[in-house]
């Protein structure tokens, strides 16, 4: 079996492959203090005993040594981690060594299930979107407060206003503090990707736009266009990339 880890800045997912299909996938919170024991003790024994390969997206550098030492006692292998130099099959016409891996591995997996041109949103703790062009060329993307990542802020920058949770408004107009941030938050990620991708099918014509991340399934139903959304998008990504190797 493969294991697939997608390192991010909130949570840590893991997905295990038999063949093609995704046999099993859990989630844990990401911590920077995570330690190799910390990491056997959050999985636990969710992992089959089977794993011989381990490709790992990261976000967190700051684990990454944790996760390599986890992988090499706990499964006794030695996990591979995605660059910004590797073979996505993409084009780049610029440096990407600063792009993050997440992003390049969900371009490339974009690409390769619903072909291109096509936009990927993806709503996690940043709200990121991605572009590649007809001709397989990535052509960069934009990065603003995810919708969690909003609420803390606005939390943290005033006196009065408190951190709500995220959750579909009953209506746009709120009616006090918490269901006007409510509201504000829902609708400005909604207006983010509509507005984004408008203009960037002015730039590059038609193209997909796929939706993926935790917060997906709540933000990506109300946007329009949206053509598929993929929660196992990067899990996905990694495993075609492991093949490539």
């Amino acid at each position: 079996m493969l294991l697939a880890i997608d390192i991010g800045n909130t949570s840590i997912k893991f997905g295990t492959f038999d063949g093609e299909a995704l046999a099993s996938k859990f989630i844990i919170p990401t911590h920077r203090e995570y330690e190799a024991d910390d990491l056997t003790a959050a999985v636990a024994d969710r992992l089959p005993a089977n794993v011989r390969g381990v490709i790992v997206s990261s976000v967190v550098p700051e684990i990454d040594g944790a996760v390599a030492d986890f992988v090499s006692v706990k499964l006794g292998t030695e996990a591979r981690f995605v660059k910004a130099s590797d073979d996505f099959g993409l084009k780049f016409g610029f440096p990407v060594d600063r792009v993050g891996t997440d992003r390049l591995v969900n371009s490339f997996a974009a690409a390769a299930k619903y072909g291109v041109p096509v936009i990927v949103a993806a709503f996690g703790t940043a709200t990121t979107i991605d572009v590649v062009g007809k001709n397989r060329e990535y052509r960069g993307g934009l990065i603003a407060p995810g919708p969690a990542t909003a609420a803390k802020a606005l939390r943290a920058v005033t006196s009065k206003l408190p951190e709500v949770e995220i959750a579909e408004p009953p209506n746009v107009i709120g009616t006090d503090t918490v269901t006007a941030i409510r509201s504000g938050i829902f609708y400005s990620q909604i207006g983010l990707v509509e507005t984004a991708a408008r203009h960037i099918k002015a730039e590059i014509g038609e193209a997909r736009l796929v939706a993926t991340g935790g917060f997906a399934h709540l933000i990506a139903a109300h946007c329009k266009d949206v053509y598929a959304v993929d929660a196992n998008l990067t899990l996905e990504g990694l495993k075609k990339l492991a093949d490539s190797y």
